[in-house]
């Protein structure tokens, strides 16, 4: 039995399709759940659906806060967070499966994450620190962020990176339970490498199994918009005052 989450804010309805059909194709015993953050109840007469439960929260609550609400629905062997804007082949979820039982300390199991170009995204990371965060947006040196991003490796094979990035991640649902989901505190952004340290706080790993791919859009929206990089650097300084710097 496999759940997941998709978090919803005034979604493109054809790209968000695309996402749910990814899931649903899957021949597992499944259970969708689409936690609507928009103000506008407009998406869901699209997806009347019996593996699909619907919440309408009516304003936004932010990411990790919309996906923790369904905490104490799941009663699934496995629980996938999953963006919006997410299309994959069905069949990966089983191998995924395999792979995440392997070692019983992997937590979670993230594949190799593709732009629609098929370029790489480079989705593994090391724990940010406040330097990595400057340095990215100014980029004073591109050889630290390629360190950040492992690139001196060979990223065609598996390995326990310490952060990957949030927009495909097959959980132990056990584990996600474990470590309470979310913390809310973080309204946007830096969620997905506060969950990473906690974590590691329980002595488990996360896995990047880059044989299985998946198409991500990332639309990138904080380097956009004013209002999205204050809500980043928020979550940034709020993140190095649990962590350290």
């Amino acid at each position: 039995m496999i759940t997941a989450s998709i978090v919803l804010y005034n979604e493109n309805l054809t790209t968000l399709q695309k996402t749910v059909d990814s899931f649903l194709n899957s021949t597992l015993e499944k259970k969708l759940y689409l936690i609507d953050n928009s103000s506008k109840n407009t998406l869901q007469p699209h997806f009347n659906h019996p593996e699909i439960a619907y919440i309408f929260v009516g304003k936004n609550i932010g990411f990790g806060s919309a996906h923790n609400l369904i905490l104490d629905k799941i009663n699934s062997n496995y629980h996938l967070i999953l963006n919006p804007d997410i299309e994959f082949k069905s069949d990966i979820i089983q191998t995924l499966i395999s792979e995440l039982e392997k070692d019983l300390e992997t937590s979670f199991v993230t594949p190799k994450v593709l732009y629609p170009n098929n370029k790489l995204q480079f989705v593994c990371r090391k724990h940010p620190s406040f330097f990595d965060l400057i340095n990215r947006k100014l980029k004073i040196s591109k050889k630290a962020i390629h360190n950040n991003e492992y690139r001196n490796q060979n990223l065609e094979v598996a390995f326990y990176p310490e952060f990957i990035h949030g927009c495909f991640m097959l959980f132990k649902t056990e584990d996600f339970k474990n470590i309470k989901g979310f913390d809310e505190r973080y309204f946007l952004y830096m969620e997905d490498a506060d969950l990473c340290r906690k974590i590691d706080d329980k002595g488990k790993k996360k896995l990047y199994f880059p044989d299985l791919e998946v198409i991500h859009q990332h639309r990138k929206s904080s380097s956009k918009s004013i209002k999205l990089f204050f809500y980043h650097l928020t979550s940034a300084i709020k993140y190095f005052l649990k962590w350290g710097f």
